[in-house]
């Protein structure tokens, strides 16, 4: 898909409203990751919309942007693995245009690995003592997952996604 500049205005509006939106946290974890009023949804949206290619380079914009705003730094690979990769893998979303829960739900699953590779690389030191380094980014990371899928989930199930994405096109 070539991008005009009506794709690149809607790229943009999406990662700022994803961006706003990730400010309303409901919880925030200790180590990083939040549960919001639901983030992801406009990420989500674009890559329903526009496919996965779009939602791909979408998501990596919004991880650069959210590396910058809101680093926490261990390692180079650490950083590809919670920012931009994650928010990448929004994009798989982009496969299911008619199946919004399942592409939604496939989407976070995507988020979910990229963010647990992470915790049992670079945060197993964070594990309670005696516990597995694998169980505690599994807890981890699905403590603030689940929840932001369950809203996401919510929040489609309000939404007339098909009227507004008759609208984009």
């Amino acid at each position: 898909m070539q991008l005009t500049p009506k794709l690149i205005t809607h790229m943009g509006l999406m990662i700022s409203l994803a961006f706003i939106l990730h400010q309303i946290r409901i919880y925030h974890m200790p180590q990083g990751g939040s549960i919001t009023l639901g983030s992801m949804v406009p990420l989500l949206f674009l890559s329903f919309c526009y496919g996965p290619g779009i939602g791909f380079l979408t998501g990596f914009l919004y991880g650069v942007i959210s590396l910058l705003f809101n680093p926490y730094i261990l390692h180079p690979v650490q950083v590809l693995f919670d920012y931009p990769l994650p928010y990448m893998a929004i994009g798989l979303a982009g496969y299911f245009p008619t199946r919004i829960f399942l592409g939604t739900t496939i989407a976070v699953l995507g988020r979910f690995i990229c963010h647990f590779i992470s915790g049992i690389v670079f945060f197993a030191s964070y594990a309670p003592e005696g516990t597995s380094p694998y169980l505690y980014a599994f807890l981890f990371n699905a403590s603030y997952l689940l929840p932001e899928l369950m809203i996401t989930l919510f929040l489609f199930k309000l939404l007339p996604l098909k009227n507004l994405m008759k609208q984009v096109k």
